[in-house]
């Protein structure tokens, strides 16, 4: 193989260019020239392809900063629909007319279901990525767990449902530990916790902070590295009567509550709180609306005025109740040490997968106690269930206690791998050196995009 594609889909995350940067490491190791796919999926529907070309003579352009956040070659959640045969055809075609053998696409969960189809066409695999976690298996057999229910309400006619697991949980068969993203977007929502707590701690007020992570709570888990009082995560549903008992117990003792809700947290019916006003992404998903917001509703509503004005902090819940978005400052910014490092290694692994004839496959970052982290390579098919689709993955129920509403002992031994080292010497140093550096104040930002855009090529088809 002479020379492989590489693009980047849906959201951004903090770790894109590192993943890239470690593919074009490799290439050039391998004597492998790697031609960068602008804007994702979006390219491949562009007759003309914008690419630019990531190693020429083997030498990476200097462009590629492997700790400067974001994608260098731009990313979209267009998507490769797999029911569209003639679309999937022309992606063929135009792949081939550049000289592309193999396509590595860096994504979640979304872009995994969008390769079997592109698979049939041309060697594909995927380097993983997501701030939510959730690409991956809690163990090997969890795809089987999945059930297809008849559901005339939904348009597709079915829904999935998780049915219970009699597998006994352990770390060592996790698949895919932790997606590069995922580290840097617990660092900032931990210090977003750290940072809004002593706003609380100053008015006596109760803060909920809401992170990222869709329907997975692994964010929310990790935040507790900011020590808030209470989690709530998407995988246990809220039961509200406990949770005000909590909240008063612990304002009563300090004064002050944080919480932290993950953004797909649901009630004891299983609806989500967030998504009383629905929209949808163009690759389907629920955008969801407010957790906070809705979770700051209730709370108002049970606890009530006169609990606040009995202690003489407020007039009114309302007042004494506030809401913060952690938002999109965690899926920006420069990755931390760990997503750096790994997100290199990811993408070299799926360089090597392709010259040695792999395909469908993914570049996966696994752990045990007695090798630490490492990368293999995984059959995509194996996360797939029975009817051929892949599901976002759930936080494991074992790591998280819903009693204290904190992580449980085993969800500390999660954590404890990925962060204890996880940020590096050159993290701060880069903070101390370039946050206040005089350049800023009179130099305008100056966009990678422009530099890239000097890059691009475009591709002419021969005049008819």
């Amino acid at each position: 193989m002479k020379r492989i594609g590489i693009l980047t889909a849906g959201g951004d995350t903090p770790a894109l260019n590192a993943t890239i940067h470690g593919a074009v490491v490799r290439a050039n190791q391998l004597r492998v020239e790697i031609i960068g796919l602008i804007k994702g999926f979006n390219s491949l529907f562009n007759p003309r392809v914008p690419h630019v070309h990531l190693n020429p003579l083997y030498q990476e352009i200097p462009e590629l900063d492997p700790a400067k956040g974001g994608t260098l070659i731009g990313s979209s959640r267009d998507f490769v629909d797999p029911d569209k045969k003639a679309d999937l055809d022309l992606v063929a075609h135009r792949l081939s007319q550049l000289g592309i053998e193999g396509l590595i696409c860096i994504g979640g969960d979304g872009t995994l279901n969008g390769l079997q189809p592109l698979a049939e066409r041309l060697p594909v695999v995927l380097a993983p990525k997501t701030i939510d976690n959730d690409l991956g298996l809690n163990y090997p057999s969890e795809p089987n767990e999945w059930l297809r229910v008849t559901d005339p309400s939904i348009k597709a006619g079915h829904r999935y449902k998780h049915t219970p697991s009699n597998v006994a949980f352990d770390l060592d068969q996790i698949i895919n530990y932790a997606t590069p993203g995922y580290a840097t977007a617990v660092f900032v929502s931990a210090q977003g916790v750290e940072r809004l707590r002593t706003t609380a701690e100053s008015h006596r007020r109760i803060a909920i902070i809401e992170v990222m992570g869709r329907h997975s709570g692994y964010i929310a888990l990790g935040s507790a590295y900011g020590q808030p009082d209470i989690i709530l995560i998407p995988e246990h549903p809220l039961d509200l009567e406990n949770l005000v008992e909590r909240v008063k117990q612990i304002y009563d003792l300090q004064k002050n509550v944080v919480i932290v809700c993950g953004e797909g947290i649901v009630d004891e019916q299983g609806r989500e709180l967030g998504a009383e006003t629905k929209t949808s992404d163009p690759a389907g998903n629920v955008v969801l609306s407010g957790a906070s917001e809705a979770l700051r509703s209730k709370l108002i509503q049970m606890i009530g005025d006169k609990y606040f004005q009995n202690y003489r902090r407020g007039e009114t819940a309302r007042e004494a109740i506030f809401t913060r978005k952690v938002g999109h400052t965690q899926r920006g910014g420069r990755p931390i040490l760990f997503d750096r490092f790994y997100a290199a290694q990811l993408g070299a692994k799926a360089v090597e997968m392709l010259v040695e004839g792999r395909n469908n496959a993914v570049s996966i970052l696994q752990y045990n106690a007695a090798k630490g982290f490492h990368v293999e390579g995984y059959d995509a098919n194996r996360f797939r269930d029975r009817w051929g689709l892949i599901h976002a993955r759930f936080m494991h129920p074992a790591l998280y206690d819903a009693q204290r509403m904190r992580p449980s002992k085993l969800g500390i031994d999660y954590l404890l791998p990925i962060f204890t080292d996880a940020i590096g010497n050159d993290d701060m140093e880069h903070t101390r050196q370039k946050l206040f550096s005089a350049g800023n104040l009179t130099q305008p930002y100056h966009s990678i995009n422009t530099d890239v855009n000097k890059r691009i090529r475009y591709f002419l088809p021969p005049a008819t």
